[in-house]
């Protein structure tokens, strides 16, 4: 053979193969690297994108009510990349304050969409009705929504509670709402809509296992929330709802469908007595959700064996014997955000490794709501806890903010996830 042939052979064989070798390099990079996680849904959610926003969940009690500093937690949220702000709306009582309120939720509901439009904001319509409901209007839109008669009047309290006189005192000089009752449900559909108005995508129900005394085969609930969901799938930001609530039972679920497009639980921290104010996480303590979420179809048409949940560190109030072990849902007999709000930096910061890592492997269908903003109980020099970091905007913050933004950028898939 030609020498000259073969060199130029050869020659031409290597570049051949240093191109596919590029080639093959680029599609290796392009395959390999991280994805943008998808927060997108429009109408609809898929179940991914549900978990995505979950798994990006942080209690923010009253951000768009006045409670806190707006501007350094609308800092923290873009610093640690939180889409999923739960009670950012967060109403107990206080009717009088609706119409005014709603029109302050619009307004910073909009800054916060202007940082970020991927983040869902939720309001609450809680377990609770009282008196000042009477001073609130009741809209034309409202009636003709229920197809009831349109009259000039406002809310009527004692409509909305149980004609039976049940858990009319349960709060107090205050009730719990039945949900089997035209009033109740007009009062839910205008909170609902002015909430979605104002730029709310998720409602929080509270709850609702209180409400539905009268009705069992959930046909009351399930017509209010279609409802909802008809007025949301024209005025939403992205034509939808996403509503959970509270449910002790594992979920409302009416003829093989699911009432709720996720559910909702405090964690139920187990105190353990020999180590004083330290505590953990256990399956089957108390009434705690892990692994009993109920499945079905869901609101988005999917189905699953088991709905997905945000487990929540709750606040419901001290016991009569704060710091000592009482058991059931107290930890070291504190709510559950007290206790963590009193213990030290590093615990609370080791905890909340602990806690993400440990419902990632014992409940996959669970999902750790960070703790960001929430109000406390019987702590002597502060009666809220704040994750901010500790500034002049907020000086009394408990700096766990780096801790949050840490855990989630390691993510879930960190875990040893063996469990389906």
């Amino acid at each position: 053979m030609n020498p000259k042939f073969l060199k130029s052979t050869l020659l031409m064989l290597t570049f051949i193969c240093l191109i596919n070798s590029a080639i093959a390099g680029i599609h290796t990079a392009a395959t390999t690297s991280p994805q943008k996680t998808d927060y997108k849904f429009k109408g609809k959610i898929s179940r991914k994108v549900l978990e995505n926003y979950l798994d990006r969940s942080i209690t923010m009690q009253r951000m768009l009510t006045g409670e806190g500093n707006f501007d350094d937690n609308l800092r923290m949220i873009k610093n640690i990349g939180a889409k999923f702000i739960g009670r950012a709306v967060c109403q107990w009582g206080g009717e009088a304050d609706l119409l005014k309120n709603f029109e302050q939720e619009k307004q910073l509901a909009a800054r916060v969409h202007q940082v970020d439009p991927d983040i869902i904001l939720q309001a609450c319509i809680f377990e609770i009705v009282t008196p000042e409901i009477e001073k609130v209007p009741v809209p034309e839109w409202a009636f003709k929504a229920l197809s009831l008669p349109v009259e000039k009047r406002n809310f009527r309290y004692s409509d909305i509670l149980y004609a039976d006189g049940r858990m009319n005192k349960h709060w107090g000089n205050s009730g719990v709402p039945d949900i089997s009752r035209s009033e109740t449900k007009l009062l839910f559909y205008f909170l609902a809509a002015s909430y979605i108005d104002a730029g709310i995508e998720g409602i929080h129900f509270g709850q609702v296992e209180l409400m539905n005394k009268n009705d069992k085969n959930l046909d009351h609930y399930a017509q209010v929330l279609d409802l909802i969901r008809g007025y949301a799938a024209k005025h939403a930001r992205r034509k939808m709802l996403i509503c959970d609530s509270h449910v002790p039972s594992g979920g409302f679920v009416r003829e093989g469908k699911l009432l709720m497009d996720f559910h909702s639980f405090p964690l139920r921290i187990l105190e353990t007595p020999e180590k004083p104010e330290e505590a953990i996480l256990k399956v089957g303590h108390s009434d705690a959700l892990f692994n009993r979420s109920k499945g079905g179809i869901t609101p988005s048409g999917w189905t699953c064996e088991h709905l997905p949940y945000l487990a929540e560190l709750d606040n419901f109030g001290a016991s009569k014997s704060p710091g000592k072990p009482v058991g059931d849902i107290y930890v070291w007999g504190y709510d559950e955000i007290s206790w963590f709000a009193k213990q030290s930096d590093q615990y609370r910061r080791d905890w909340l490794h602990h806690a993400y890592n440990w419902l990632a492997k014992a409940d996959p269908n669970g999902f750790l709501e960070m703790p960001g903003s929430r109000q406390t109980t019987k702590l002597t020099n502060k009666k809220w806890y704040d994750a901010n970091n500790r500034s002049a905007a907020v000086p009394n913050g408990h700096g766990d903010e780096d801790t949050i933004r840490d855990i989630w950028a390691k993510g879930r898939t960190s875990a040893d996830l063996t469990k389906n």
